[in-house]
Formats: structure tokens, C-alpha cells, sequence
């Protein structure tokens, strides 16, 4: 017996789908059968559509590590180095 298995992205390992609405009847499957929420987007990497359990609308955003604040010292009497 062989069971069908679905290609994988690279890079997110997530599933692809070729269209946008394949994507979202898998997500209606999964509210279905499990009652897992999940939302439809278009991957960068390989174009396709995956499937993720993050709300695209909420304030979630990326920041790269070199872009990120680094904390300040809690010292008493830190005085920032003059340039």
C-alpha cells in the first residue's frame, strides 16, 4: 500500500501547496477534523503556500538580530563611555 507524501519546503520544511485555495481547504480540514485555527500565506522562499498557526494580523513582527535593542546596564553610577 502507498501512501501519498507531500513535498516539503527547504527552508520551513512546512508543506507546499500550489494555489492558494488548496491551502486554505487544508486549513478548513484541520478547523474541522482537529480545531486548529490556521491561516493560509505565500512562502518567500519558494513561492508556494503554506499553512501557519500564527494570526497574520496580530503585532508580531521579525527583527533581525543585529537590529535588535541590547539591554542597558543596571549598575549603580553607569556612566555611559564619552566618545
Amino acid at each position: 500500500m502507498h501512501y501519498f507524501v507531500p513535498k516539503r519546503c527547504t527552508e520551513s520544511n512546512k508543506i507546499m501547496y500550489h494555489d492558494k485555495a488548496t491551502a486554505q481547504q487544508a486549513a478548513d480540514q484541520s478547523w474541522r477534523e482537529r480545531g486548529t485555527e490556521l491561516w493560509v500565506y505565500r512562502c518567500g522562499f519558494c513561492g508556494t503556500w503554506h499553512l501557519t498557526h500564527r494570526d497574520p494580523q496580530s503585532s508580531y513582527m521579525h527583527v533581525s538580530l543585529n537590529q535588535q535593542l541590547k539591554p542597558h546596564s543596571r549598575k549603580k553610577g553607569y556612566k555611559p563611555r564619552r566618545r
